[in-house]
Order: C-alpha cells, then sequence, then structure tokens
C-alpha cells in the first residue's frame, strides 16, 4: 500500500481533518500470497515518504480507473507481473486520516498471476510468512490489515 498525496498536498502522519475537508486518496493494495503461503511486502526506498516501511504492492486510483484496474496496472509497473482481475479477491480495507489527506485502501489477496515478481521501482522485496507479518514496520494504514490477513491465511 503506497501513501501518496493528491497533488499539491503534502503528505503527513497524524489524525487528519475531523470536519471532512481533506481530501480522500483511494489507494489499492494486493496481498501476494504464493505456493508456500507467504505474503509479498515492499519495502519503500529511499527518498519517499515513509522510506524503510514494508507496504503490501499497489498504487494510487486515477480518476477514471477502478480499483482493480489500478491494481492490475500498478502490479506491473511495480514488479513486471500480469494479474487478471479475475483473480483479485478482497479481503478487508483501511481507512486512515493523514495530516493533509485520509487514505481509503481497499486489499486485494492474489494467489495467481503470470511471469516472475521482480523489483522493478527500487523497492526491496520480502516473501513472509502471515505469522511474521507483524515484525516488519509498515505505515499506520497497512498495519491494521495484517491480523485480517493472518486469519484468512
Amino acid at each position: 500500500m503506497p501513501i501518496t498525496a493528491p497533488e499539491g498536498h503534502p503528505e503527513g502522519a497524524s489524525a487528519g481533518d475531523p470536519e471532512g475537508k481533506t481530501p480522500l486518496v483511494l489507494v489499492a493494495a494486493a496481498a501476494l500470497v504464493d505456493a508456500d503461503g507467504r505474503v509479498l511486502l515492499a519495502r519503500r526506498p529511499a527518498g519517499k515518504t515513509m522510506a524503510g516501511l514494508w507496504e503490501f504492492p499497489g498504487g494510487k486510483v486515477a480518476v477514471d480507473e477502478t480499483p482493480e484496474r489500478a491494481l492490475i496496472r500498478e502490479l506491473r509497473e511495480e514488479l513486471g507481473i500480469d494479474v487478471e482481475q479475475s483473480c483479485l479477491a478482497p479481503l478487508a480495507f483501511a481507512s486512515h486520516g493523514y495530516d493533509d489527506f485520509h487514505l481509503l485502501m481497499p486489499l486485494y489477496v492474489c494467489r495467481i498471476w503470470h511471469g516472475t515478481v521482480t523489483p522493478r521501482e527500487g523497492q526491496e522485496l520480502r516473501w513472509v510468512r502471515p505469522a511474521r507479518l507483524g515484525d516488519y514496520p509498515m505505515p499506520p494504514a497497512d498495519a491494521p490489515l495484517i491480523p485480517v490477513l493472518r486469519d484468512l491465511l
């Protein structure tokens, strides 16, 4: 789950605007699960907001995209894999307020893709057993999704 702020809005990491005046940012993320039941995590590279934290791969949904189409595009761009929409199973969502935007992030589980997972944007990748997901520091929006994913796997 990459954290991205809308154009012209700096990113932050706190409670957000209780009056609902902050923009809503929709980001789609995937829990890619391999044949051994491990989940792929990507480490945010240096120079990006929240660098060094681990996240579920994915990205920002464009105005003309569905979350599924955005996720398919992001997985191709970030990891070099092709995913069919029918292979994305919605699992949960995160809703988290940052200083200047509110993040809404659906998390999909994907067990089938074509190609070899390859880091294409300077990120470190790691396949992690579900019981160990909590060992990896994550952005505030990702962390609450771990227990739901553990229960599934």
